[in-house]
């Protein structure tokens, strides 16, 4: 059974209020640096990058990033030097906002933070994140929340996001 809890227009509003919140956090935005988690991460980063272009005038530089290296639960054949090219630019003492659309266990940010360590020494590293369901397994909390939503264990949470046309929306699943 789906059933939708967030529809175009609300993803709309709650994604520009998240842009807005980075901007009034970070004073000088020319340090930050966006990273989205693939894949959908990236659409977000996308989308966050945009409407701070519209507001300040600035297009801050977007990256994205590979996790399947970095996690603790499957192998994966994929070389750690991706990120590399992905993240082409410097993340040196840089604030990066590290994205994506659904913050559940805490593993998959664990896993984005050692991809991030691995390409540099940032000056600190921000999460924002669309939905927060709970159940954290490691100690991971979001700089920036779209919307918590409380779910059991056996539900899922599905997000579709593209470039927020009208058939964008999160979805619960029981």
């Amino acid at each position: 059974m789906e059933k939708i809890i967030i529809d175009s227009e609300t993803l709309k509003r709650t994604i520009r209020r998240i842009s807005y919140e980075i901007l009034e956090k970070n004073n000088s935005i020319e340090n930050v640096v966006l990273i989205g988690i693939k894949t959908k991460g990236i659409n977000l980063a996308k989308i966050i990058q945009y409407n701070i272009l519209h507001i300040e005038g600035i297009k801050l530089n977007l990256g994205s990033i590979d996790i399947s290296p970095y996690r603790d639960d499957i192998k994966s054949d994929i070389s750690k030097e991706i990120n590399k090219e992905t993240v082409p630019f410097s993340i040196e003492d840089k604030i990066v906002i590290l994205i994506d659309d659904v913050l559940y266990t805490g593993r998959t940010i664990r896993a984005a933070m050692d991809a991030i360590m691995d390409l540099g020494r940032p000056k600190r590293i921000e999460l924002t994140i669309l939905i927060d369901r709970g159940h954290r397994q490691l100690p991971i909390k979001a700089n920036y929340i779209g919307k918590n939503i409380p779910t059991s264990e056996d539900e899922l949470i599905k997000v579709i996001l593209t470039d927020l046309s009208a058939d964008d929306k999160v979805l619960i699943i029981k």
